[in-house]
């Protein structure tokens, strides 16, 4: 047997930017292809943004223009300037920057000097200038490597910096920038930052006031009461009551959205239910005080202390090293302010009591079911057919790794089976359904634990009593591309809006793209996830091309089907605008047979031509399309 040799010969030291472009997930945390917020090439644009940011809260410039096209990004702030003599080392020279200077940036999110240099080391192209009083310096980039570096020169341009980059598609593959990301990267920024203008592909973002605009720009549907805004120096909370299920949170540090929440949302939570129970002398249980919560909260700490180098979650414990606790600080807030508030507005507490009252009596009418409905699903777990679970689940799993589980839902044992022969066993689960879901538009939440379906997923997603314990990052809708499977796909996406909207909100539920055409020859195959794709093909593989087309995901076999839910994986998240409430998509798709969605089938119809004016570049039958 050979031995492992381990010589000097074996110890390498690597550069700054080869080590970014090797362990990139140190950096940015994972990469994805821009389905999902928290994908890489949305912290590259938050990494240089945040600098901008930095330069308005020390008051220098209320501007900052970003452009994103054909996946080049640009950003021009117009603050101080880096020093003109700093601009190559500050982008490409590691623990170098100005956020050392804890006078200068004494609340900062990015102190550690690494956030511009990854985006430079992780783009095919980087481009960086500044202006100061009339001067202008400016660097290009590729990979990190210094391409060119230019000399001095005079300019008209106002003071500030400019970055522009392109994500490299060697480490991002097939990305592609959503709008909607962005947008609400873009207005959580002016939330944030009163004062500040943002302009995104040139459209304006702007805030007047702070956390309360978030709040009324995100609920769902119209508070039960006005959004109590509450301020003070190192804190601004605002919160109401909804008419939705579940607790729904958005908290901030330094400007940074903490999507997984931290010491800092922990506490409010806490707080919020004591204060509330102090004021009105009993002793409600917490889960009745925050059932329908919507709540923003932001807190400034000096020198925080995330638990990964993209800063989702907060870890400080103190406000400041050696100050108040975390705890002791929210809720010394709250008890002065909120305390304060209710007893200026009684008809807010009475409101308020009220939606506790009833929240506690839904709880107590549901609490036989539940017990009925828990017994049920462990009994089923243990020789449970209908969930093939992965090796790790996530209570197992440090929080870095939370993004890689994944549970697919999909329709019948044959598709269910291709994936589940096809799937990573250590962090891909296939939970198969049987026939189609109940349409749960308008029921209560007794209807998840009477249905075996819908308390089996919540079961298995361990959704319960709290979204915190979540077992998949990504829940992912697979079903056929068919009228059937789109139909089962509205079921689900109903369960998931009615009773678990945050499983949307968080962004959490996804839509598997599997491929409608096969198109080969015996050197070469290529999938086609489109007509389009298809024509594509055809030309590219040129006479003799095979053309197949997948009706079911049953048809597809495992041996295929590794391809489409491996690191080719195409996901559709599914995202809400503001601009439509979850009872109004509800109700409009899946409510009672309303003359607006009548008239909508019928002005989109689309009847099949005659054949001979069919495109025959291919022998393929097309279907009759009916929008519903």
């Amino acid at each position: 047997m050979a031995e492992n040799q381990y010589t000097e010969d074996n110890i390498r030291s690597l550069d700054w930017k080869e080590h970014i472009r090797l362990r990139p997930g140190m950096y940015i945390g994972k990469l994805g292809d821009g389905a999902a917020a928290d994908d890489g090439i949305y912290i590259l644009v938050k990494e240089v943004v945040d600098n901008c940011i930095d330069e308005f809260v020390m008051g220098n410039g209320k501007r900052v223009d970003i452009k994103i096209k054909d996946g080049k990004v640009s950003v021009r702030d117009y603050g101080r300037g880096i020093p003109l003599g700093k601009v190559v080392e500050v982008v490409s020279k590691m623990n170098t920057g100005g956020k050392y200077d804890s006078k200068a940036f004494k609340k900062s999110v990015g102190l550690n000097g690494v956030g511009t240099k990854a985006v430079n080391a992780l783009s095919s192209h980087f481009m960086v200038y500044s202006v100061r009083e009339g001067e202008k310096k400016a660097a290009e980039f590729s990979q990190g490597e210094l391409v060119k570096e230019h000399a001095i020169e005079k300019t008209d341009e106002g003071n500030g910096t400019y970055v522009e980059f392109i994500p490299d598609e060697t480490i991002f593959k097939k990305y592609a920038f959503k709008t909607a990301y962005l947008d609400k990267m873009m207005w959580n920024y002016c939330y944030l930052n009163r004062g500040l203008s943002m302009y995104y592909n040139g459209e304006k973002f702007q805030s007047k006031d702070g956390l309360k605009d978030l709040l009324e720009n995100n609920m769902d549907g119209d508070p039960l009461y006005p959004i109590i805004h509450l301020e003070d120096e190192d804190i601004e909370v605002a919160f109401t009551h909804g008419r939705t299920y579940g607790e729904d949170y958005y908290s901030f540090v330094n400007g940074q959205h903490t999507t997984q929440g931290g010491t800092h949302q922990s506490a409010f939570r806490e707080s919020v239910a004591k204060v509330i129970r102090d004021f009105y002398n009993k002793n409600y249980e917490a889960s009745d005080i925050r059932q329908s919560i919507v709540a923003a909260i932001a807190v400034k700490v000096i020198e925080p202390v995330f638990e990964s180098q993209t800063k989702t979650k907060l870890g400080s414990q103190e406000i400041e090293p050696g100050g108040k606790s975390m705890r002791a600080f929210i809720n010394d807030f709250l008890k002065d302010k909120l305390d304060n508030y209710l007893h200026r507005n009684p008809d807010v507490a009475d409101t308020i009591e009220k939606k506790i009252k009833q929240s506690e009596r839904e709880r107590k009418e549901l609490a036989g079911i539940r017990k009925i409905a828990r017994d049920r699903s462990k009994k089923a777990n243990l020789h449970n057919k209908k969930l093939r679970d992965c090796r790790t689940h996530l209570t197992d799993l440090k929080d870095d790794k939370r993004e890689e589980t994944t549970l697919f839902i999909t329709e019948g044992d044959s598709a269910s089976g291709s994936i589940t022969k096809s799937r990573d066993v250590n962090t891909q689960a296939v939970f198969s359904l049987r026939g189609k879901p109940l349409n749960c538009y308008g029921l209560t939440k007794k209807v998840v634990y009477e249905n075996e379906e819908f308390n089996l997923i919540q079961a298995a997603l361990d959704i319960e009593d709290d979204m915190d314990n979540l077992r998949y990052n990504k829940i992912v809708i697979a079903t056929d591309a068919d009228v059937d499977g789109m139909h089962i796909r509205m079921l689900l996406l109903t369960f998931f809006l009615q009773f678990f909207p945050d499983l949307v909100k968080r962004n959490h539920v996804y839509v598997l793209q599997t491929p409608l055409f096969r198109v080969r020859n015996k050197k070469k195959t290529i999938y086609c996830y489109s007509d389009e794709e298809r024509r594509n093909a055809i030309e590219e593989i040129g006479k003799g091309a095979e053309i197949t087309r997948f009706k079911g995901l049953g048809e597809i076999s495992p041996d295929e089907f590794i391809h489409f839910i491996g690191a080719d994986i195409r996901l559709e998240p599914v995202l809400l605008t503001k601009d439509n409430s979850i009872d109004s998509i509800l109700s409009y798709f899946m409510g009672k047979n309303t003359q607006e969605r009548q008239d909508f089938i019928i002005d989109n119809l689309r009847v099949e031509k005659d054949p001979a004016e069919q495109n025959k570049a291919a022998s393929i039958e097309d279907e009759i399309e009916i929008a519903s």
